[in-house]
């Protein structure tokens, strides 16, 4: 794979220093929001003279190098209205461009739009959700969730029912590169998985790549969720209101100082504690669960060349009870708790450094905790009797930096380049215990210690125009991984090009290798945040990866369609050995085994970003394998989360700025589980076969051998809007599973009269839902 690399390589440099026939100049700056100076990222810049064009990177910054002379420049974004600018270009110039929110002009849309296209693009398996759209997808209990909007798209599954974990091209949950202002988020779910840790409030930006990874990502093997947070509004002061049936929400944003510096703060919490409260008797003590969420960014622009960040995200979950008996003497109070949370943040600085080199420098922390507590005590008077504790906690922790630079020497050529830094602290599960009694007091702490690692890496990479009608991003990107004595080092080759056969037609294919360094062992459960983030070390390797995907991709008036189709290869796959789990006191790696996995598959997405209606329809058919030497006796097995075929449509009908309704359907083939072949009782040679004392023995064929039924569900949402000047009103309502199907959450078998049954447990029936929001 690399020689073909290289030879691609050497072709981009040969064409990026060409002759110059005629004087050229630089037109560069940022595509801001008109209203609330919020940067545009990926607006583009078209010069209908020449044209060429290009798009603005992730914090708005664009360069366009074209001939001197007259040039007319448009600048656009979907759901802005374009601007035109004609210009006699005689020197290299800079700019800040502010587009307003309105109509698409159809005028300037089929050329300058052109850019954004999927058609268009060298990258092949990338979806870009926009926010507002996210905001009208029907969700369970009206709350508005991007993790449920990601699970609708093909090529991604969930997790089961109701659940916010996904699952791409046949990868695992661990698998996912999530990023929160470009921070890795360990935990993405609150209620075990039923609701993601993002509120669609703070988020400005959603894009998912399965597949033609640049070479900029790395660490993981299947996907890459990037979600970017709004900077907050230089110009005046916003706030929003959000009231659910489970959980409300706030945001206030505005300038701290206008066209200088900015903020935005966001908060979530359920109030599921609250509500029940008052239908528990006192006499059984004090129970609940909740969680909450915590946006904050400030932004500072402290010239027209540097941008400073500072983003925030906290969240957690808890679960907790309380009993305290006071009538009877020893009095006792008992208390248990467990909780998992995350907390990340980021300081960022961007600097132009000349007309066609932008740089972004950041520091970030990650830090997901799980712990538990259990405390029972009795006491006379002050006297303390006897005590009893167990916890319990276990997580991981990043310090993190990085440099990445933007480089446009020419319009046929984007440049990317960068290196980073990671320190990870890894705490595997630690129980503390305390037992005091008779005046005795015995405290003990049985685990693992702390592992710490260090990770680095460096990358680059090439969006190049080779060619008028092929397009190719090429790249490298190394990576290592140093624990205890350990040296891990990796080098990762991507490629993905595109040709055109017509302006409106293209084909694609890509090439990626991947590695991951860090591991999650779980228990491939409902989601249990007891999971455990664990280090390659000498005994575990690291996970590899490569994918290979070819495709075809269409555009026709306001429609985009691809097919593709993909192969994906996995190695050194981290799994429990049998009868394993979390809940040991001995060495994690003694309990683990690696394997090897396969994925591959079609997809079929048809998507309308513009007009009355809007959405997609999608469509996969996949196989996905795992295949572990010391489990199902060797044999190769469907991942649990294999399905053949998945089905999804998500549609919105915009009837008039008052009304819009939200629409969902979904259909995938039933997860594959493991069920015994035969089953029988045994009693020891010379017992009575009737007696209590014999064992019930199960004989399981393969693993992963049934098949659950088939998951099918319909959602449907309905927004009232009022526009006012000084506030705007939405009113919600609609249902989850709105024809009320029973859907397996899981099987189970059941004996009646001496027969075995296999009954299924179903999780949701048709649950209605209604939601108030307000802006002002």
């Amino acid at each position: 794979m690399l020689r073909p690399l290289l030879l691609v390589l050497c072709l981009g440099f040969l064409h990026l220093s060409p002759a110059q026939e005629s004087r050229t100049y630089t037109i560069s700056g940022t595509l801001e929001d008109a209203d609330s100076r919020e940067m545009l990222l990926g607006a583009t810049v078209f010069d209908q003279n020449s044209g060429t064009g290009t798009v603005s990177n992730t914090y708005g910054f664009f360069s366009l190098t074209i001939p001197a002379g007259t040039s007319e420049l448009v600048f656009s974004y979907i759901g802005y209205t374009p601007v035109t600018l004609s210009i006699d270009l005689q020197k290299d110039t800079t700019m800040v461009i502010r587009l307003r929110a309105g109509t698409q002009l159809e005028a300037v849309e089929v050329k300058a739009d052109r850019l954004e296209k999927n058609v268009q693009r060298s990258q092949m398996s990338t979806v870009d959700v926009p926010v507002e759209f996210i905001k009208k997808v029907p969700a369970l209990l009206g709350e508005v969730d991007v993790l449920k909007v990601i699970q609708l798209l093909p090529g991604v599954q969930s997790g089961g029912e109701g659940q916010s974990g996904f699952y791409v091209r046949g990868g695992g949950p661990d698998q996912n590169l999530i990023l929160l202002d470009g921070v890795p988020v360990y935990n993405a779910s609150h209620l075990f998985g039923f609701f993601s840790v993002f509120n669609a409030e703070a988020v400005k930006d959603v894009t998912l790549i399965k597949g033609g990874f640049p070479a900029r990502y790395g660490g993981r093997l299947s996907s890459v969720l990037d979600i970017t947070l709004k900077e907050g509004n230089m110009q005046e002061f916003h706030s929003a209101l959000s009231l659910g049936l489970i959980a409300s929400s706030a945001m206030v944003e505005g300038p701290i100082i206008k066209d200088k510096v900015s903020f935005i703060l966001t908060g979530r919490r359920t109030y599921i504690d609250l509500l029940i409260r008052p239908f528990l008797s006192a006499e059984d003590g004090t129970s609940g669960y909740y969680f909450h969420d915590i946006n904050g960014k400030i932004n500072w622009r402290i010239s027209d060349r540097d941008r400073v960040y500072l983003s925030m995200y906290t969240g957690r979950d808890k679960f907790y009870y309380r009993y305290e008996e006071k009538n009877y003497q020893p009095k006792y109070e008992e208390e248990a708790s467990f909780g998992w949370g995350n907390l990340t943040t980021a300081l960022r600085w961007n600097h132009v450094w000349t007309k066609n080199l932008f740089s972004n420098t950041t520091l970030t922390l990650s830090d997901y905790a799980f712990d538990t507590d259990n405390q029972y005590k009795e006491t006379s008077g002050s006297t303390l009797v006897s005590e009893q504790k167990l916890a319990y906690t276990s997580g991981i922790r990043d310090w993190a930096g990085r440099i990445d630079f933007d480089y446009l020497p020419v319009p046929k050529h984007y440049i990317r380049f960068g290196a980073g830094a990671i320190a990870h602290t890894f705490d595997p599960g630690v129980f503390d215990l305390l037992n005091f009694s008779d005046g005795d007091r015995i405290s003990t702490q049985i685990g693992q210690p702390k592992i710490t690692a260090a990770e680095w890496f460096a990358y680059g990479e090439d969006d190049a125009e080779l060619l008028p009608a092929l397009k190719v991003n090429y790249g490298l990107h190394l990576s290592g991984f140093q624990v205890e004595d350990k040296h891990y080092i990796s080098l990762q080759p991507r490629i993905s090009a595109r040709y055109l056969l017509r302006d409106d037609l293209s084909v694609k294919a890509s090439f990626s290798t991947m590695r991951q360094y860090i591991n999650l062992l779980s228990n491939e459960s409902i989601g249990l945040p007891t999971d455990l983030w664990l280090p390659a070390t000498d005994r575990v390797k690291p996970q590899d990866a490569w994918q290979v995907a070819v495709g075809a991709a269409y555009d026709w008036k306001e429609y985009e369609l691809s097919v593709e189709g993909y192969y994906k290869d996995m190695d050194n796959l981290l799994s429990y050995t049998e009868g394993s789990s979390f809940f040991s006191f001995t060495n994690w790696q003694n309990r683990v085994t690696q394997g090897s996995g396969d994925s591959y598959g079609g997809e079929v997405f048809l998507q309308k970003k513009r007009g009355t209606w809007t959405g997609w329809i999608g469509y996969t058919l996949s196989r996905s394998n795992r295949q572990f030497d010391e489990l199902n006796f060797g044999r190769k097995f469907p991942y649990k989360y294999d399905r053949r075929h998945d089905f999804e449509i998500v549609v919105n009908y915009k009837k008039s700025d008052k009304f819009d309704i939200g629409l969902t359907w979904v259909f995938g083939t039933g997860n594959a589980i493991s069920l015994a072949a035969e089953s029988y009782y045994y009693a020891p040679p010379g017992s009575n076969p009737n007696s209590f004392y014999r064992y019930y023995i199960e004989h399981f064929e393969d693993r992963n051998n049934f098949r659950m039924p088939s998951y099918h569900r319909g959602d449907i949402g309905f927004n009232f809007h009022r526009i006012r000047p000084h506030y705007q009103r939405t009113i919600s309502f609609g249902a989850y599973n709105v024809y009320n199907r029973k859907n397996p959450f899981f099987v189970f078998t059941e004996e009646t009269n001496n027969q075995v049954q296999l009954k299924q447990a179903s999780l949701f029936p048709i649950i209605p839902f209604i939601s108030y929001n307000i802006k002002f």
